[in-house]
């Protein structure tokens, strides 16, 4: 697949099989992440492949949080927040956590580093959609907790940027092609 073709083609893929990926096509997609640029060659990048039982950590977390939002609740009701949050988290077969882990570098600026994991992300989008499998970059507010970061391990200087749901294609998943706007609304050419 052609790159400009792989740019206007790939979508968020919300719905896939339950059928896991090779770990070779994953380790492509990691591959295409690290190749990211980031200023000072700091790769700022780290990540944590999720799969199969190993899903659940995440889960877990997505559902104490939630757990914590009730006032007064039941057992039951606790445990049905704790079930969804470990469905959340098996929507796909294989969940990537994207840590962005800052350099001790005094030249590197925390916000090109998020820039840099941010520009693996995309990367990581485009080469699972080129190898035929669907993926999404999902986020929210349990993403950025103390909780979340304490979960997998990671430095207070850390900051989890996002989860990659990866699978095959759901075929009977219907995609749109959103509405953006033109480059003639989103550009300013200056010449003089």
């Amino acid at each position: 697949m052609e790159t400009i073709d792989a740019i206007q083609t790939r979508r968020s893929i919300r719905k896939v099989l339950d059928k896991e990926p090779d770990r070779a096509l994953i380790e492509k997609i990691l591959d295409a992440a690290r190749k990211a640029p980031n200023h000072m060659n700091t790769e700022p990048w780290r990540f944590t492949v999720l799969t199969g039982e190993g899903r659940n950590r995440l889960g877990n977390v997505l559902g104490r949080l939630n757990q914590q939002k009730l006032k007064d609740a039941s057992e039951t009701m606790l445990n049905d927040v704790l079930a969804s949050g470990i469905a959340k988290a098996k929507r796909a077969p294989v969940v990537i956590v994207v840590t962005v882990e800052p350099s001790d570098n005094p030249k590197a600026f925390e916000i090109e580093e998020i820039a840099a994991t941010a520009a693996a992300v995309e990367n990581m989008l485009l080469a699972a959609h080129s190898l035929g499998l669907g993926a999404m970059w999902r986020t929210g507010a349990p993403t950025y907790t103390a909780e979340m970061k304490s979960e997998f391990g990671e430095s207070d200087r850390s900051l989890i940027l996002g989860f990659i749901y990866i699978g095959y294609p759901d075929p009977n998943q219907k995609t749109t092609i959103p509405d953006r706007k033109t480059v003639d609304q989103i550009t300013t050419w200056v010449n003089e």
